[in-house]
């Protein structure tokens, strides 16, 4: 008797800590994606200019070691919005791009809608459903590995249909890890709501991103 109560008194316990962090991580993610969107509108008002490959590379995985390093202290959140906040405003020229081509208003609102439907519904099924999606985990992380790298071979040598290859596979690899992350909440295999952020706020970032750039081939531009 007093094991079963022991076993249910941990699984309430497992079941609280989920909620928690799933909560916080949402809590965190809109403010993140807010803060993100505030800085593309700052870099875009500033007509800053696209930032290099380099510099963009360095600035993201500098911040990202930082935000994992210090992801349960006060800095770990510090560093999320500098990391997001950053990305929002290397987002902002891309995006001022799009807007300047004749149809420009249309596709961007196209890749926003896209890519808050794709986020809502997968988090809605992860959390509904309790699937376990963790098996999923060695395939998403070699299949970006290889995604990023074609992508970069891509830019350094200017092959489009390359490009909009991988654009493709990381709308299928991002809808995954969005499953995965959240599935991994609700099971206890992610217990720090940082990192969640973390992985979240990418998901959606790349996804829209490669819906952009799919809708603007579609659209001819």
């Amino acid at each position: 008797m007093e094991n079963r109560l022991s076993t249910m008194t941990r699984s309430e316990a497992s079941v609280l800590s989920s909620n928690k962090v799933i909560r916080n991580t949402y809590m965190l993610l809109s403010l993140t994606l807010a803060f993100s969107a505030l800085t593309a509108g700052l870099s875009m008002a500033m007509g800053a200019p696209r930032l290099g490959i380099i510099v963009t590379l360095v600035g993201y995985f500098g911040l990202l070691f930082a935000t994992s390093k210090f992801r349960n202290s006060g800095l770990g959140i510090v560093f999320v919005f500098a990391l997001t906040g950053f990305m929002g405003f290397t987002l902002g020229p891309i995006i001022s791009a799009y807007l300047s081509l004749p149809n420009g208003s249309s596709i961007v609102m196209q890749a926003m809608a896209g890519t808050a439907a794709i986020f809502l519904g997968l988090s809605a099924y992860a959390v509904t459903t309790k699937k376990d999606f963790s098996f999923m985990g060695g395939f998403l992380m070699v299949g970006i590995l290889v995604a990023f790298l074609a992508g970069l071979g891509a830019i350094f040598f200017e092959i489009p249909a390359l490009s909009l290859t991988v654009s493709a596979a990381f709308v299928l690899l991002m809808s995954g890890l969005i499953l995965f992350e959240t599935s991994n909440i609700i099971h206890g295999g992610e217990t720090n709501y940082v990192m969640a952020t973390v992985s979240l706020f990418v998901s959606i970032f790349n996804l829209f991103t490669s819906l952009l750039h799919l809708l603007g081939f579609m659209s001819n531009d």
